[in-house]
């Protein structure tokens, strides 16, 4: 793949800048200056700098000369609207390690217009009513600069009753369409190196977190939902592969908080702790390009990243989705309710900054820069798809890779076959950086969108610190009694030896005074 990722160091200072400074310029030309607050995931917008050999040779309906990432996304962002409408605005951009972490800021008393969390996240910010909806004024297609509505994929958010933000659902007020855009989509599975996996059926299942053929050579996620979700995967593998479930079905299988439920993940999950190498947030990255472990519980835009870092090293790692299921997740441009509602050019401002990021030619250079993919599909996202995964003259053996699930009409890419795994009735469960960014329609049809977890959370946060922290419980009684007896051998040490001390202070002789009392 012809991507360069910059150093982390150098990506993660300009976020720092670009969280702190007002990005904008000639706002002392005009008296109305709007302050959008906008915060979304770290690492999850073109920064710019790129270098020349980074340039997209593709057309571009923008700008001529392909597309490359000079400035900023947001300073980027700024100019155009500057330029386009007869007030300015200033953006203030910072981030979020998680979504729990943005919760709690908002919880606390941050103020922001526009956030991305992912899917849950959205369910639980708009069940208590902190959203506001899109103006009818955003689907108007007939918009020149309403590049959202004109170019989502409908397989995402299409209107009428189309797409994932709709028809997951079956109270309508649960719906996510005009109530968020999709920004990024994707799957989650496992990262692996096919070298070192003695058989691929072991990685066509998430109970290779249990397989103690590879104890200490995996790592999972340190997030409560991934883990759980993973392990219901395993509770109830049997059901999930044994026949033809329906998209219901399968989701009340894999969003199942029932109290006994929970109990028993718990108990599975803690099996898994004692198996792999360790919950990881972001390290499981560096540990699979380094070798350090041979699979990783990976979200998909991140496999790509380590595919194309460990590809930079002259190692090939691949993507399996495992038979069981796979997390369909979603991250969205949520405007709350506390900051642009009684504030038409916030709105407005912030109904402009989705609609540019949607613009194809943005689309691309975010996707990118980050690994992960857009919920755009034009043309020009597809022309980028083929740039960059198209087999090549010389490739040998080749197949018609159909996304045209997600690119709302028909839409093949020829693809050397190398690069997937495909069995005996033709379907694709493992493959390389395609594979995860555009999931075959067999992975779509065994996905699941992770749903909030209601009033069941403090329940599950409960288990999650039972796995990841000590439990007395599961303390056999003799390790208590050796513990408790080492305790009270330092204690009866200390006391012995403050009461030397006090002896021998009380009796030394005195240095020519005595004490006043």
């Amino acid at each position: 793949m012809k991507k360069l990722y910059r150093a982390l160091a150098l990506t993660s200072a300009a976020v720092l800048a670009g969280s702190s400074v007002a990005l904008f310029s000639g706002c002392a030309n005009k008296a109305d200056v709007v302050t959008l607050r906008v915060c979304s995931w770290e690492e999850y917008i073109d920064l710019g700098g790129w270098d020349k050999g980074e340039l997209i040779d593709i057309e571009n309906p923008y700008s001529e000369g392909g597309i490359m990432g000079v400035n900023s996304m947001v300073d980027d962002f700024t100019e155009w609207f500057n330029s386009t409408h007869d007030y300015e605005v200033k953006v203030e951009y910072s981030t979020f390690g998680t979504n729990e972490d943005l919760y709690n800021r908002l919880s606390l008393g941050d103020e922001y217009d526009l956030v991305c969390p992912s899917d849950y996240m959205l369910m639980k910010l708009i069940a208590e009513g902190n959203y506001v909806e899109y103006s009818d004024t955003f689907w108007d297609e007939d918009i020149e600069q309403n590049y959202y509505a004109k170019n989502v994929s409908r397989y995402i958010d299409g209107g009428n009753g189309e797409g994932i933000f709709n028809h997951q659902f079956t109270n309508p007020q649960d719906v996510w369409h005009k109530k968020a855009a999709c920004y990024m989509w994707g799957t989650t599975g496992l990262v692996y190196n096919p070298e070192k996996v003695e058989h691929i059926a072991d990685v066509s299942t998430w109970a290779m977190l249990l397989n103690e053929n590879y104890s200490r050579q995996v790592t999972i996620k340190d997030n409560v939902r991934d883990a759980y979700f993973s392990t219901l995967g395993i509770i109830n593998s049997d059901k999930l592969t044994g026949g033809n479930l329906s998209a219901s079905q399968r989701s009340a299988i894999l969003n199942d908080v029932d109290s006994a439920t929970i109990e028993k993940a718990e108990s599975v999950l803690k099996d898994i702790k004692e198996n792999v190498y360790s919950f990881e947030t972001d390290s499981g990255k560096a540990d699979m390009v380094t070798g350090k472990v041979i699979a990783n519980l990976q979200w998909s835009g991140d496999a790509v990243f380590i595919m194309d870092e460990a590809e930079a090293d002259d190692t090939e790692l691949w993507y399996s989705v495992p038979d069981e299921c796979t997390n369909l997740w979603f991250d969205g441009w949520l405007m709350l309710k506390n900051g642009v509602e009684k504030n038409e050019k916030l709105k407005t401002s912030a109904e402009a900054f989705v609609n540019f990021l949607s613009r194809p030619d943005n689309a691309v250079r975010n996707m990118y820069y980050i690994g992960y993919s857009s919920a755009i599909a034009d043309d020009t996202v597809f022309d980028y798809m083929e740039w960059n995964y198209g087999a090549d003259e010389e490739a040998g053996q080749t197949f018609e890779y159909d996304v045209s699930y997600f690119f709302n009409e028909q839409k093949l890419l020829e693809v050397d076959a190398v690069n997937f795994e495909i069995d005996g009735d033709g379907k694709i469960n493992r493959g390389r950086q395609l594979f995860a960014q555009y999931p075959p329609q067999n992975v779509i049809d065994r996905s699941v969108v992770m749903l909030d977890f209601g009033d069941k959370l403090s329940e599950i946060n409960q288990m999650w610190i039972n796995v990841r922290c000590l439990d007395i419980r599961d303390i056999s009684p003799v390790t208590v009694g050796v513990t408790a007896a080492v305790v009270l051998a330092l204690a009866g040490a200390v006391c012995l030896y403050k009461f030397r001390y006090k002896l021998f202070f009380n009796n030394r002789p005195k240095k020519g005074y005595e004490r006043v009392s």
